[in-house]
């Protein structure tokens, strides 16, 4: 089996910032990318960022400047360093892996629980 866990979240006020990390963990072959999605009440889950193993890196316009994606040296963590953090950045924020699973052929999404973002005064 393969797990996502994250952790980092948590209460900030508008300017703070919070760095999150996610740890892949179980029977993996290789992992091709990893990154974050967030997803607020009413809305659609949406991307936030994304880091590929050669450390090419994606971000939408919305975060671009203040959030900064990264891998770890074992390549099965990711970080994502949230700075100038605003209101609108209040979210649940999941880690997603597109990994290949060891004795499986082709690559599947994997996704984390989710941990809370929230930005407020």
């Amino acid at each position: 089996q393969v797990q996502l866990a994250e952790s980092g979240g948590g209460l900030v006020q508008p300017g703070g910032s919070l760095r999150l990390s996610c740890a892949a963990s179980g029977s993996i072959f290789k992992i091709n990318v990893m990154g974050w999605y967030r997803q607020a009440p009413g809305k659609p889950r949406e991307l936030v960022a994304t880091i590929t193993e050669g450390g090419n890196t994606n971000y939408p316009d919305s975060v671009k400047g203040r959030f900064t994606v990264s891998r770890g040296n074992a390549k099965n963590t990711v970080y994502l360093q949230m700075n100038s953090l605003r209101p609108e950045d209040t979210a649940v924020y999941y880690c997603w892996a597109r990994l290949e699973p060891t004795g499986y052929s082709g690559w599947g999404d994997y996704w984390g629980q989710g941990t809370q973002v929230t930005v407020s005064s």
